[in-house]
Order: C-alpha cells, then sequence, then structure tokens
C-alpha cells in the first residue's frame, strides 16, 4: 500500500467523487416507493460519472485510475478541503501522464451476460 500511495504521489492531481447524501435522502423521502432504490441508482451515477471522468481525459492523453482508499482517507480529506459531514467519499482518481497503457483483461462473459429473445 505504502509504494502504491507513493505512485499516485506522483500524480499531476486526483479528482476526489463525492455523494451528497442529503440528496439521496431527500429523493427517499420525496418517492417513498422507490426508497430503496435510490442508493442503487446513485451508484449507478456514481459509475457513470467515474467512466465519463476517464473518457474526457484519456481523450487529451492523460491517464486515470480509481482508487478506493475509503475511509481510510475520509476524515483527512473532509478537514483539509472542509468537506460537508454530508457527503461522502465514494473515489480518488488520480491522474496524469499515461505511464503504460492499461493491460488487456480475459473477462469471461459467459454466465454475466445474457441476450433473450431471437433477434
Amino acid at each position: 500500500t505504502k509504494e502504491r500511495l507513493a505512485g499516485f504521489a506522483q500524480a499531476k492531481g486526483t479528482i476526489l467523487f463525492y455523494e451528497d447524501q442529503d440528496v439521496v435522502k431527500g429523493l427517499q423521502e420525496q418517492f417513498p416507493l422507490y426508497a430503496e432504490n435510490f442508493p442503487i441508482w446513485s451508484e449507478q451515477g456514481h459509475g457513470i460519472a467515474l467512466y465519463a471522468t476517464w473518457l474526457a481525459l484519456a481523450e487529451k492523453n492523460i491517464g486515470m485510475n480509481v482508487q478506493h482508499y475509503n475511509p481510510l482517507v475520509d476524515a483527512q480529506l473532509a478537514e483539509k478541503y472542509d468537506i460537508p459531514a454530508n457527503w461522502k467519499l465514494r473515489a480518488q482518481s488520480p491522474f496524469g501522464q499515461i505511464v503504460a497503457p492499461a493491460g488487456d483483461k480475459d473477462i469471461q462473459i459467459e454466465g454475466r451476460f445474457k441476450v433473450f429473445g431471437d433477434k
């Protein structure tokens, strides 16, 4: 972990992704029929935001990776940057020069991805 953190220190910067828990709770109260879905939908939105950020940086030949060192770094970052208590840290994304292209991954989709219907 220390070696990894030292590597992140060489980045040009780090994007911190937060989720406003008051917004999620407000939507749960406003739409009680769907209350249990809002945390799930928030996570999906978070994933989309991460991917969109990665695409935007990649288009400029800037590398980025996604880290989840929370809750280890939550309190320190909240104090340093005066983060509201209702914001929950979801991810950290160091960005900068692309040192090496992302490696290929062999992901088995069998059993994970299904197409239904005959078209």
